[in-house]
């Protein structure tokens, strides 16, 4: 009798422990396979429709080119499914285009020219490893040659407005030269020595015929491709509420013609720091403002409430 009911208690502890091995172990393998069936019904990546007709500066794209189409679509796929990138220049672009497109629009510069501005920079002023400098990518010599002020304590090439108005005047010049505000575009990224000697060599006139180095041969797609996405974000999966964005800066303007021997000073002076005075004056590069020629320079300081 204690034999049998032993047996019976081993019978069913094992039967105890099979079950609570069931329990825990089938979920697990289906909660594996739904969460794969999940991922497969729930997780796309599309491949992107490509409108029939594109322009760039009211200048037609000549999609009916395989290679052309091709080149478009690879700079669309980048920008749209790098979204970490691509909203961080929708937040930007909020701040800034309002003081770029009045500046383009004065000098008669197309407002795609925006889009310009973007891929050089992402909207910051950064400086390349050949020291093109601020949001339009302005070389040193470039840079004087424009009337912009360029030394140890003012770089206007940081400037936003001054650096704007330069490159509308580059690329007046460069439309003037090729007829076409595509070949301008290009012209800006290679250089017009450069894009003179290709034109000469290949024989062609137009950017979508030339044969170039990959980085100018993707310049003018890249920026048709932030254009495409820019123009209807939600099409391209962008989604965002106006308190999101990035707001213009709020600053009032102090005009200065004299010299500046202690910018921390001025900054205290204004209710300010020395890093909220560089954040919203990045032209201003050093600890004072030396100004013999009694230049008038406009200031912008915190605004006061």
């Amino acid at each position: 009798m204690f034999r049998r009911s032993g047996f019976l208690l081993l019978l069913l502890f094992i039967g105890i422990i099979v079950i609570r091995f069931m329990t825990f172990s089938r979920p697990a393998e289906e909660s594996g396979s739904v969460y794969k069936e999940s991922f497969r019904n729930q997780y796309n990546i599309f491949a992107l429709p490509i409108a029939d007709e594109l322009h760039f500066a009211a200048e037609a794209v000549p999609l009916h080119q395989p290679e052309v189409r091709e080149r478009y679509d690879r700079e669309l796929l980048v920008n749209t499914y790098w979204q970490s990138s691509t909203l961080l220049l929708l937040k930007r672009a909020n701040r800034w285009f309002p003081v770029i497109e009045p500046i383009l629009a004065a000098h008669g510069v197309p407002d795609d020219f925006k889009y310009l501005a973007l891929i050089e920079s992402n909207l910051m002023n950064v400086v390349s490893p050949a020291g093109a400098t601020g949001f339009w990518q302005i070389l040193q010599g470039t840079g004087r040659d424009l009337g912009l002020e360029i030394n140890n304590y003012v770089d206007e090439r940081y400037h936003v407005e001054k650096a704007t108005a330069a490159a509308c005047q580059y690329l007046l010049d460069a439309r003037e030269r090729y007829s076409s505000w595509t070949m301008a575009a290009a012209a800006y990224n290679i250089g017009n020595s450069r894009l003179r000697r290709i034109l000469e060599n290949q024989r062609v006139d137009n950017y979508y015929d030339l044969h170039l180095n990959e980085e100018t041969a993707r310049y003018v797609f890249r920026i048709l491709a932030v254009k495409n996405i820019f123009e209807d974000p939600a099409a391209s999966g962008f989604h965002f509420r106006e308190d999101d964005l990035y707001p213009p800066l709020s600053y009032q303007i102090v005009s200065v013609d004299t010299t500046i021997t202690d910018l921390v000073d001025f900054a205290f002076q204004h209710n300010m720091t020395y890093k909220d005075l560089r954040w919203l004056n990045p032209w201003l590069r050093g600890y004072e403002l030396p100004n013999r020629s009694g230049k008038l320079y406009e200031i912008k300081v915190a605004h006061h409430h």
